[in-house]
C-alpha cells in the first residue's frame, strides 16, 4: 500500500493519504509567558482569547482554497512555476502559523476559557509540522527547499538503453514493476539494478535535506521545543517521553508475530535464491521482498502461499482482465484503422475507465454503511490516472481543498489489488473530511494523525475472501482452516510486515533532528534501524555518498510517519468495535461490515468529532476503551501465528543487528 498519502504544514497539505493534518493535541511543557504582554498593557482576557481563535479560524476559511490550489498545481503539473507557487504558499502559511503559535503563549494564564477555546489554543501552540524560523529569509529558504525536494522526487526517473538500443526513461511506477516481480520471475541482477536506479535519484537532495532539518529545528526551538522530533511527538495528548514509551509498548505486543513471519519468509527466499544471496540466519536483502522499500511483502504471496491452489485470491488478475476488456471494447467500436496514436489514446481511456470503476467499488462500501455518495466535484476534479502529457507526483494523497466539501484524490491508479486497497484508504480520508466539515477549521483534522490513516484501512479489513467473491473479484471461495491460513498469510505480508517499517522511518528522523544521527551518518543510521527493526539489509554496500532515506516520498515530502504505525494498530481496534456494533459473533478475521447501518452510524459519530476533544475521548466513543492496544491484531491473526510457530519449529529465527 502506498503511503500514502499526508504534511509539510499545519494547514493545507495533502495527507499521503490525507490533507489538513492539524496537530491535534496539547504540549505537555510549561510555556513560560508573562501575564502582561508588555509594560503598561492589560493582561489578556477570555474575550481576547476567543477573538484570537476566531482570527486563526477565519484565516483558514478565507485562504484554504487559494493555498490548496497552489499545492495541487505543484503536484499535478510538476514544473519550476509549480514549485514557485508552492513555495510562496508554504512561506505564507509558515509565517502565519509560526507567529500564531508564539502568540498563543499569551493566554497561558488566562482563567475561565471555554473548553472549545482552550483546546483550540492548545492546538495552535503545538505549531506546524514544518516549524519555520522567524527570520523571513530563512523562512523563505525553508519553503523553497520543501518545494524543491518534493518536485525532485516526483520527477525522478531511470534512463537506460532499451532492446533497440534507444534510451528509455522509466518513472517510479515502471521501476516498481521490476522490483515487485509479479509474475515475471526477474533475475536477481535485474531487480538489483532497478533498486539501485531508484536509490540513485535521492543523493542530489542530501545537502538540501540537511539544511531543511537545520531550519526546522531552529523554528521548533523558537516555539520552545528541543528539536522538531520533540514537536512532532508532542501531538498526542501526552508528553514526548510518554509517547516514546507508548510506541515501544505497542511494538512489543506485535514484535513476536513479525519475527515469526520474518523467519518463514527468509527460509523460503533462502530456498529460492541460495545462501549466497539470502543467508539462512541473517538479514534479508531488501530488494528481494517485492517492494521498493521492503515496507510490505504482499507480492511474495505466490512463493509463500501455505496451501497452493486451494482458493484463488488473485484480485489483481481480475482487475487487469476488466481493464483489458474495456480496451478491447473501445478497439472494437473504433471506426477505421487506428493509428499508433489512436491506440495509445484508447489505452489511456481504458485505464481511466478502470480507475473510475475501481474508485466506485470503494465508494460503494462506504455508501453501504450510510455514508453519503461522493460529490460530483470529486469525480470532475480528482486525478485518477497518470497523465500522458506531464509529470505528476503519483504518490497517492487525499485533499480537502476548501474545508467545505471540495474533496478529491490524486492517485495514478493501475489495475492491481494494492491500488484498490489504496483507493479504499484514500476515501477514508475523504469521508473523514466530509464528516467533520461542520466543525471550526482548527478542529477539522483527525483525533490524532493515526486516526486519519486508520479509517480507510479499517474498511479494507472487511475485504474478506467472501466479500471479494461477492463483488466478483475472486472465484468461488473455499471455506476451511487451510483457506483461512492462506488468506491470513496474504494479509500479514502487508499488515504485519508494515509495522516495523512504520516505526523506524520516524525513528531515523527523530535521531536526525536530535543530532544523534549526524549528517555524516545519515545512510549508516538509516540501515542500522532497518536492520534492527525489519531484519533487512541493502542489496549491496552503501556509503555516505548515498541518501537512501530520500528515496522514500515521506522524507523529502516531510510527512510524519509514526501515524501509519499507529493506524495499523488502530484499524484492528476499530474493526473489532464495528463488528461488535454489527452484532457479529464469529472470528474477527471473518467479519465483513458491508451494509451494516449500525456499524456505519457508530463510525460516522466518531469521525464527526474531528479534533474537538482529546483522542482518548474519541477512541472511547467507538471502542469503549481509552488506550491504543494491539490485542485485536493478535486476536485477528491467531490462526496464522499458530501456523507460523509450527512451520518454524527447529529453525533459527531472529537476526543480529548492529
Amino acid at each position: 500500500m502506498n503511503r500514502n498519502a499526508l504534511h509539510r504544514l499545519m494547514i493545507v497539505l495533502p495527507l499521503c493519504c490525507g490533507l489538513w493534518l492539524l496537530n491535534a493535541c496539547s504540549r505537555q511543557q510549561d510555556d513560560q509567558a508573562p501575564a502582561v504582554a508588555a509594560s503598561g498593557e492589560a493582561a489578556p482576557t477570555v474575550e481576547d482569547a476567543d477573538r484570537f481563535v476566531a482570527e486563526v479560524n477565519q484565516f483558514r476559511k478565507d485562504n484554504s482554497a487559494r493555498l490548496a490550489a497552489a499545492y495541487w498545481v505543484s503536484q499535478t503539473y510538476i514544473s519550476e512555476d509549480g514549485q514557485l507557487l508552492a513555495a510562496a504558499a508554504t512561506e505564507e502559511q509558515l509565517a502565519f502559523e509560526s507567529a500564531k503559535a508564539e502568540e498563543a503563549k499569551r493566554f497561558n494564564d488566562v482563567q475561565g476559557l471555554s473548553p472549545e477555546t482552550a483546546r483550540a489554543i492548545r492546538l495552535i501552540k503545538l505549531g506546524p509540522t514544518m516549524p519555520a524560523p522567524s527570520d523571513p529569509a530563512k523562512r523563505a529558504e525553508l519553503a523553497k527547499l520543501a518545494a524543491k525536494m518534493e518536485a525532485h522526487y516526483g520527477a525522478g526517473q531511470w534512463c537506460r538503453p532499451n532492446a533497440d538500443g534507444q534510451e528509455e526513461c522509466l518513472k517510479l511506477q515502471a521501476i516498481e514493476k521490476i522490483i515487485d516481480n509479479v509474475g515475471q520471475d526477474n533475475r536477481v541482477e535485474e531487480i538489483e539494478a532497478a533498486w539501485n536506479a531508484w536509490h540513485r535519484t535521492s543523493p542530489p537532495i542530501r545537502k538540501d535535506y540537511q539544511r531543511f532539518a537545520e531550519l526546522m529545528n531552529e523554528g521548533a526551538q523558537e516555539l520552545g521545543y528541543a528539536d522538531t522530533g520533540e514537536l512532532w511527538r508532542g501531538g498526542y495528548d501526552m508528553s514526548p517521553t510518554e509517547f516514546d514509551t507508548e510506541v515501544e509498548r505497542l511494538w512489543s505486543q506485535v514484535e513476536p508475530l513479525y519475527e515469526q513471519l520474518h523467519c518463514l519468509v527468509r527460509d523460503k527466499l533462502n530456498t529460492k535464491y541460495g545462501d549466497d544471496v539470502v543467508p539462512a540466519d541473517g538479514l534479508i536483502p531488501a530488494h528481494l521482498l517485492g517492494n521498493m522499500w521492503a515496507q510490505q511483502w504482499g507480492n511474495l504471496y505466490p512463493l509463500l502461499e501455505p496451501y497452493p491452489g486451494l482458493s484463488n485470491l488473485d484480485v489483481s488478475s481480475a482487475l487487469r482482465a476488466q481493464r483489458d476488456a474495456e480496451y478491447r471494447k473501445r478497439l472494437a467500436e473504433f471506426k477505421g484503422s487506428p493509428t499508433p496514436r489512436d491506440l495509445a489514446e484508447m489505452e489511456h481511456q481504458a485505464d481511466a475507465a478502470q480507475a473510475v470503476a475501481m474508485t466506485r467499488v470503494a465508494e460503494d462500501f462506504y455508501v453501504s454503511l450510510g455514508f453519503p455518495k461522493l460529490p460530483d466535484s470529486f469525480w470532475n476534479k480528482s486525478l485518477l490516472v497518470q497523465p500522458r502529457d506531464r509529470d505528476v507526483v503519483c504518490h497517492a494523497s487525499a485533499w480537502d481543498m476548501n474545508l467545505q466539501g471540495d474533496v478529491r484524490i490524486k492517485q495514478c491508479i493501475e489495475p492491481s489489488e494494492e491500488q484498490l486497497t489504496t483507493i479504499h484508504h484514500e476515501l477514508g480520508h475523504i469521508y473523514y473530511y466530509l464528516a467533520y466539515n461542520h466543525l471550526p477549521p482548527l478542529f477539522q483534522t483527525g483525533a490524532h494523525d493515526g486516526f486519519h490513516e486508520a479509517i480507510g484501512d479499517t474498511i479494507t479489513l472487511s475485504l474478506t475472501p467472501a466479500h471479494l467473491e461477492k463483488i466478483g473479484l475472486v472465484d468461488q471461495v473455499t471455506v476451511s482452516e487451510q483457506a483461512t491460513i492462506n488468506s491470513q498469510m496474504k494479509q500479514a505480508l502487508d499488515k504485519i510486515v508494515f509495522l516495523p517499517w512504520g516505526k523506524l522511518v520516524d525513528q531515523w528522523r527523530w535521531k536526525v533532528f536530535s543530532g544523534e544521527i549526524g549528517p555524516e551518518q545519515y545512510n549508516a543510521g538509516w540501515w542500522q534501524l532497518r536492520q534492527q527493526y525489519q531484519g533487512v539489509g541493502p542489496p549491496n554496500p552503501r556509503s555516505e555518498d548515498d541518501f537512501d532515506p530520500g528515496a522514500k516520498y515521506h522524507i523529502p515530502g516531510n510527512t510524519p510517519y509514526t501515524r501509519y504505525f499507529l493506524a495499523f494498530i488502530l484499524q484492528f481496534q476499530f474493526q473489532k468495535a464495528l463488528c461488535d456494533a454489527a452484532g457479529f459473533e464469529g472470528p474477527l478475521h471473518e467479519c465483513d461490515t458491508y451494509g451494516n447501518a449500525e456499524a456505519g452510524k457508530r463510525f460516522l459519530e466518531m469521525l464527526a468529532q474531528g479534533a474537538s476533544q482529546p483522542w482518548p475521548d474519541t477512541l472511547e466513543k467507538l471502542t469503549g476503551t481509552r488506550s491504543m492496544d494491539a490485542s485485536a491484531i493478535l486476536d485477528y491473526f491467531a490462526p496464522l501465528q499458530a501456523y507460523l510457530e509450527e512451520q518454524n519449529q527447529g529453525k533459527t529465527c531472529g537476526w543480529s543487528a548492529p
